[in-house]
């Protein structure tokens, strides 16, 4: 992005509540049925039906709110918001206005230059529409089995300036709500996406530009893409000359651009006014603390433990607790190994690249995890012969030791046969002798390579290494 410009980002995030039936109707809310079979003439508007709102929708929101330090409202109320909505059979949608359960929250993400706390202006409840599936060739169909199922909508202040901070942020919102147990957060499925209110201004610049809404985006390689494009859209507009349009926009995947839906509208264009047919909502102190008492630790508390019990960085603390089910084997592992900032860099590296996208199910045993951090704190093994150990377990969980005993894979440290090694890679590579004794300190790692090629992989890079600097040293001031 142009240095130049400074990108102004605010979220408008929707995420399903794990509720069995839907906010007005006993209509169930399991993901995947047949098109339109979990549907009645309440959740597809029918005349003359009535909606009673599900208790359940209003307790998880507040758990929200209060996992996410908002102001809990005692009185609130739901209001008709007036739209033509193509999956909204009745043409209106019911959600919050002016009354919203939580309002006044933020959370802390872990930004560039290190904490920064993004302000959450309100959470509320609505009814999430159905689903509108485009044919090949023309035509349109309508599934509205999601039709009713009860979201939260939380947004957020215009405090995000990155697509960094942007994925820090939902990252950490989508731990706190899993933490919460209020939804599954399945961004694949649908049940956590967001709208980018995006606007750009010139670096010193106080006043906000004008800002394009970006709609439902569910997963973090296509809200990256879409704020790159979007920000870098807007700058060359204003370079040029012309105007940034008020507007929603559509990105497409294949193409990695935006394009124009329809002009963007304002709070007033909705007609917002109380729904008749639903009682207000009333939140008691009794119910707040008896909510407040379920929520368990959450993961700023899990990560400022990690940090000083474990001794790991901020940066990695927050990767680990980015997910319940991972902190849980996290601990249940550390507690078995002298070696918890080993284990906390295996589970990073490792098993984040071999786990499917929001899984935390790992296949390999909190003990056997525990002792392959060991294998490698006790310098038994090097970390190459770690990453194909765990990619072994990962199919066929096995304690590490026996397959380093049968394998005959422990690393090789003794330090004689290591320098007998050095003299005959020095003795076979003389061009990275010179290439290293002229300042190319590539050449030195061209050395280790040949080493770990002569000891099958099993080497200790750091003797290796230190071996070659002493016998290349040596060699110069025997030269001198």
């Amino acid at each position: 992005m142009d240095a130049d410009f400074e990108v102004v980002i605010g979220l408008e995030v929707h995420v399903e509540l794990k509720t069995e039936s839907k906010i007005f109707c006993g209509c169930s809310t399991a993901f995947g049925a047949e098109p339109n079979t979990q549907c009645c003439p309440i959740c597809i508007g029918m005349p003359g039906t009535l909606p009673v709102l599900n208790e359940q929708v209003v307790r998880y929101a507040v758990k929200a709110g209060l996992a996410t330090n908002c102001s809990i409202t005692a009185y609130g109320k739901q209001d008709r918001k007036n739209y033509f909505y193509p999956d909204i059979p009745k043409a209106y949608q019911i959600s919050q206005y002016d009354l919203p359960l939580c309002t006044g929250g933020y959370l802390d993400i872990e930004a560039e230059d290190g904490l920064k706390r993004i302000g959450i202006t309100r959470i509320h409840i609505e009814e999430d529409a159905g689903k509108l599936i485009h044919k090949e060739g023309g035509g349109t169909l309508i599934d509205y089995n999601r039709c009713g199922v009860p979201l939260i909508e939380i947004v957020s202040e215009p405090d995000l300036r990155s697509a960094a901070q942007v994925r820090a942020y939902l990252t950490k919102l989508r731990a706190i709500l899993l933490y919460a147990g209020v939804s599954d957060c399945r961004m694949n499925e649908g049940s956590l996406r967001c709208d980018v209110n995006l606007s750009v201004r010139r670096r010193g610049e106080k006043a906000f530009g004008t800002r394009t809404e970006m709609k439902n985006l569910n997963s973090f390689q296509f809200i990256t893409k879409a704020i790159e494009y979007e920000a870098d859209r807007q700058i060359k507009l204003i370079k040029a000359g012309e105007k940034v349009v008020q507007e929603t926009r559509r990105y497409d995947q294949a193409s990695g651009k935006t394009y124009s839906m329809r002009k963007k509208e304002d709070a007033h264009d909705y007609r917002y006014f109380p729904d008749p047919d639903l009682a207000p909502i009333t939140v008691s102190d009794d119910l707040k603390s008896a909510l407040l008492a379920e929520i368990p630790e959450l993961p700023d508390a899990r990560k400022k433990a990690y940090v000083s019990r474990y001794g790991i960085s901020a940066y990695d603390a927050e990767q680990l607790v980015s997910d319940r089910g991972i902190a849980d084997y996290f601990e249940k592992s550390a507690a078995l190994t002298a070696y918890p900032k080993l284990l906390a860099n295996l589970i990073i590296t490792e098993v984040f690249r071999l786990l499917p996208p929001e899984s935390a199910d790992i296949p390999v045993s909190p003990e056997h995890m525990a002792a392959l951090a060991t294998l490698s704190g006790e310098g038994r093994i090097n970390s190459s012969v770690a990453k194909l150990l765990l990619s072994e377990m990962w199919e066929n969980d096995r304690d590490p030791a026996l397959i380093v005993a049968e394998r005959g894979l422990e690393q090789v440290s003794d330090e004689g046969e290591l320098a007998r090694l050095v003299d005959e890679v020095l003795a076979e590579n003389p061009r990275s002798v010179v290439d290293f004794k002229k300042g190319k300190e590539k050449a030195l790692q061209a050395l280790v390579g040949r080493m770990m090629a002569k000891t099958r992989g099993k080497g200790n890079p750091q003797k290796i290494q230190a071996l070659l600097r002493a016998r290349l040293s040596d060699g110069e001031k025997r030269e001198n």
